[in-house]
């Protein structure tokens, strides 16, 4: 088994747990490859020898790891998702970030991680993404899939935008508020939850269509099943909104003709490491502080 490793360069805390790791791994006798940048602060920082830094480094991480290993946050293992695309590979998470909904152990936890995956005794989930258009392509950037959630939002001012939004053929609601979160389960957890959405469950074959401050109080969240098609439309001119997916986002201009932003369910999944002994509510438990006295 080839473990790849990548994670968030931008974290100090990043260095020393991932040469740990490869000393590790070098015990047990599992080939290694390196993302390119981990492979280069490794070196520039004297952690590991360069010349095992170069030869372990690989151009398409996805393409040479069995496992991927992700280091960093939820943000992190998101950029780790889209580097798997076209690819089966299946991620785990290691967090050195702070909430962590996505990544599955702690830095102090990868031991028992990696005996877990030399025993067999790991699994794979697989996670819905949502496709993605604006009119008839993508705006230049940003990515074709999401598996967190879609977010239209105001931008460069403080008034609100009007956004017309349809389920199929069936009108749902122009929404007069800040803009408007469209979320997979996996995305639950993420900005919908922060705007007021519930929390699904992994495999709920759900969506979530959430506003963000809305101007009308009784313009709840709703959740539609993953088999609608959204089309969103932005109705109010003469300022610009942003538009992103995954937290990529970019700036649409709203003097333009109005392309529609049309939301579906993809093809593509994005496959995940479970551990055993683990479970989503144990996660929601632990991150929420479900079952404290209400203290977050």
């Amino acid at each position: 088994m080839t473990l790849g490793i990548t994670g968030n360069t931008s974290k100090e805390g990043l260095w020393a747990p991932v040469a740990d790791l490869l000393r590790d791994l070098d015990a047990r006798g599992w080939p290694v490859c390196l993302h390119a940048d981990i492979a280069d602060g490794l070196a520039a920082r004297g952690l590991v020898d360069s010349d095992v830094c170069s030869q372990q480094a690989v151009e398409d991480i996805a393409a040479q790891s069995d496992v991927l290993l992700s280091f960093g946050g939820d943000g992190t293992l998101l950029r780790a998702a889209h580097e798997t695309d076209g690819h089966a590979t299946p991620i785990l998470g290691v967090n050195i970030g702070r909430l962590g909904f996505l990544t599955k152990v702690e830095v102090r936890q990868l031991p028992a991680a990696l005996d877990a995956l030399a025993a067999g005794t790991t699994g794979v989930e697989e996670r819905m993404t949502l496709d993605v258009r604006v009119g008839d392509a993508l705006p230049v950037g940003v990515p074709a899939w999401a598996l967190n959630d879609v977010v239209v939002d105001k931008s460069g001012t403080t008034s609100m935008i009007q956004i017309e939004t349809h389920v199929g053929g069936a009108f749902l609601n122009t929404y007069w508020a800040d803009g408007l979160v469209i979320a997979t389960p996996t995305g639950s957890t993420a900005y919908a939850l922060s705007v007021g959405g519930p929390i699904l469950a992994p495999g709920s074959e759900s969506l979530v269509v959430a506003p963000i401050a809305p101007h009308t109080l009784t313009a709840r969240p709703i959740v539609l099943p993953c088999h609608a098609e959204l089309t969103l439309r932005i109705v109010t001119r003469g300022h610009p909104y942003a538009f992103a997916c995954d937290g990529v986002s970019t700036l649409l201009s709203g003097d333009d003709d109005g392309d529609p932003i049309r939301i579906r369910r993809s093809d593509h999944v994005v496959r995940l490491v479970t551990l055993p002994g683990r479970d989503f509510f144990e996660t929601v438990r632990q991150k929420l502080s479900w079952g404290q006295g209400g203290v977050f």
